[in-house]
This record gives C-alpha cells, sequence and structure tokens, in this order.
C-alpha cells in the first residue's frame, strides 16, 4: 500500500516547485547585495520552516484535514477582522507584525483555509445530489462563504489577493457541475458591473493605477515609473541577460520593490529572455499537472482541492508576469515559489503537500459529467 502511495504520487509539482524556488534564490542573492543579503536569508529561514508543514500536510489524509476547516475558516475570518485595527504598511492592513522583523499575512494562508472549506461544502452539496448546487439557497450560502473573506481582504485594501480568492472559487465552481445559465447570467452581470464599479466603488488610487497601466507615460516619475523601470529592465536583458549582480534597474535601486512584487524584471534583466521563458515553462506545467491531479482525484473533495489550488497558481502567476510587462494592472501580487515572502512561501508549500497528498490516494477521474 505504501509503495502505491509513493508510485501514485505526482512528485513533478515538488521538483517544479523547487526549481522555481531556486531560481528565485538566485535573483533575491542578486537583488539584495545593497542590504548584505538580508532578504536573502530570511528566505532561506522561511524555506526551512516550509518544510515540517509541507510533510505534514503531504502525510495527513485530506480528508482528515477537511474535517477542521469549519474551524480554520472561523479562525480565518477573525483574523481578518482584526488584521483591519492594525497599523498599515505601504498603505494596506494586511499584516499582524510581530516585533520589528516579523510580519504575518492571514489573507495569504486563509487561500487554503478557504479552499478547503469550500472543498468540504461542495462535497456536501454532491452527495445529497448531482444538482444540489443549482438550487438557489444552497448556491446563496457557498457565495456567502466566499463573500465574507473576500470583502474583508478588499478593506484591507488587498486587491491583489481578493482576486485570487476568486479565481479559486470560480475554479471549483466551475468543475461543481454548475448550470449553465448561472455563468452566463454571471457573465453578463460582470459586464455591466464593471463599469459601474470602476466609476463609483474604486478609490482613487485604485482608478490611478488602471489609468497608469493604460498609459504610463503620463506620470513616469510618479505611478507610472516603477511600470516603466520594470519594462525597461526586462527589455535591457535581451536573450542571456545582464549577468548576476549587473542589472542596471535592478543594482542600482530603480526597481521597486524588487525582491517581491518586480522579482521577474530583476530576472528578465539579469538573467534573460530565456530564464523568464523557462519560468513561463514551469508554471504551465506545475499548473497543468494540478489539474491533472484534480483529474484523477479519488474523490470529490480531493478535486475540489486540486483546481482551487491551481485557480490560485494560475491568477498569481497570470497577474505577476503581466503587470512586470504592461498587460495587467500593477495590483502587488507576489510570484509563487519566487518572489520574497514568509506566509506566501510557507502557503504556496502548504498547497504543494495538499497536491502531492491527493495524487498519492488517486484511482480514477471522479469529475461529474460537464466539469470539465
Amino acid at each position: 500500500m505504501k509503495n502505491k502511495k509513493i508510485k501514485n504520487t505526482e512528485w513533478s509539482v515538488l521538483v517544479v516547485s523547487l526549481f522555481l524556488f531556486i531560481i528565485g534564490l538566485v535573483a533575491l542573492f542578486s537583488a539584495t547585495q545593497s542590504t548584505e543579503y538580508e532578504e536573502f536569508k530570511k528566505q532561506i529561514q522561511w524555506f526551512l520552516l516550509s518544510i515540517p508543514f509541507l510533510i505534514l500536510v503531504s502525510l495527513v489524509d485530506y480528508n482528515i484535514i477537511i474535517k477542521f476547516s469549519p474551524l480554520f475558516f472561523i479562525v480565518l475570518i477573525s483574523a481578518l477582522v482584526g488584521v483591519l485595527f492594525t497599523k498599515p504598511i505601504n498603505g494596506a492592513t494586511s499584516w499582524f507584525k510581530i516585533g520589528d522583523f516579523l510580519a504575518i499575512q492571514p489573507s495569504e494562508l486563509g487561500k487554503i483555509v478557504a479552499i478547503l472549506f469550500w472543498a468540504m461544502i461542495l462535497n456536501k452539496l454532491q452527495l445529497k445530489g448531482k444538482g444540489e448546487i443549482n438550487k438557489i439557497w444552497k448556491l446563496c450560502i457557498f457565495l456567502i462563504s466566499f463573500s465574507i473573506p473576500t470583502f474583508l481582504i478588499i478593506k484591507q485594501p488587498d486587491y491583489g489577493t481578493a482576486i485570487a480568492y476568486t479565481l479559486a472559487f470560480l475554479f471549483m465552481l466551475f468543475v461543481s457541475g454548475l448550470d449553465k445559465k448561472y455563468i452566463i447570467v454571471a457573465l453578463i452581470l460582470v459586464v455591466i458591473l464593471v463599469p459601474i464599479a470602476y466609476i463609483y466603488v474604486l478609490p482613487e488610487h485604485a482608478k490611478s493605477r488602471i489609468d497608469i497601466f493604460m498609459h504610463p507615460e503620463k506620470d513616469p516619475r510618479g505611478a507610472g515609473y516603477n511600470l516603466m523601470q520594470s519594462k525597461l529592465a526586462i527589455g535591457s536583458g535581451q536573450l542571456l541577460g545582464m549577468g548576476l549582480l549587473k542589472g542596471n534597474q535592478t543594482q542600482l535601486g530603480f526597481l521597486s520593490p524588487k525582491t517581491t512584487d518586480f522579482i521577474f524584471s530583476v530576472i528578465g534583466e539579469e538573467m534573460g529572455f530565456i530564464a523568464t521563458v523557462a519560468i513561463v515553462i514551469l508554471y504551465i506545467t506545475l499548473i497543468t499537472k494540478t489539474i491533472y491531479i484534480a483529474k484523477t482525484a479519488k474523490d470529490n473533495i480531493g478535486s475540489y482541492i486540486a483546481i482551487g489550488i491551481a485557480g490560485v497558481f494560475f491568477f498569481h502567476m497570470a497577474e505577476n508576469i503581466g503587470m512586470t510587462i504592461g498587460l495587467v494592472p500593477i495590483t502587488g501580487v507576489p510570484l509563487p515559489f519566487v518572489s520574497y515572502g514568509g506566509s506566501s512561501l510557507i502557503t504556496n508549500f502548504i498547497c504543494i503537500g495538499l497536491l502531492l497528498n491527493i495524487s498519492s490516494r488517486r484511482q480514477r477521474s471522479i469529475f461529474v459529467d460537464g466539469m470539465m
């Protein structure tokens, strides 16, 4: 039985995540030489702290873990409320600061909690009948479980993380057997509500980010500065890069924050086009394998968890890389396994642990008709 689990385990997701982490570590080494490699050293410490979480989550049956998801969800909501009363960091109340050097972001770790809780709800609905999710009042309950944490994250404000929750939720909802009429109605509502939200709901700083995304040259020394420097850094790297510790934008401090939001720009400048393409291929491989794990899980819960994780990975990859090259507005979303950040790194490796856990117990595809 043990040998079968080892054989079934999709080890490729772990290998890919480690490759991404190593690339990020090399970039951090170069980007932090002016600060005596402070964040580089911390990232190694966060990685070492992530290992026991990864091992624990990969070994304990996910069906046992998910039984505690309601309790975890209550803790998450409490943390998201509590963090609103903390002192803002970079304009957002997203972190609990412990001491002078440690900050924990509950919304990051909360992604896993939310996915587990939503998977539990969808599974219970599935057990009661194939079309249970299409009953209006049950769909509304599921939507409320999404709306509460997402609203609290928007209040911080942290729109990037809120969108990550949204993508995970939509990925899970899409494979749940939701009636196509709801999808069509939702798309119509999006088309109607997005312009209204832009005009009447979005705060001025968020509108400014979108406007600068469209026309960064309007404010090259202000709001458009980071985007222009990022594009300049990636472009100057050309095919093979300028070399580690030799990037002009990176080493002269024009990129900011170069260890988190714009780490992809550092890689593009110093390692070149080939390295950036390799990163994209690694992410595509990771997301593809995650979807495959979802399709071959032994039960609905495993499928829902895996597809939710795929949604998170997809959004973070697309948003971070997209914003550094000017394809989407800048939202401050980290690049999984590559960007500096303890909460993010632990969260991502817990996700990998869950994927190893689900794949080790897989037997056959259980997606309901029309899910994929």
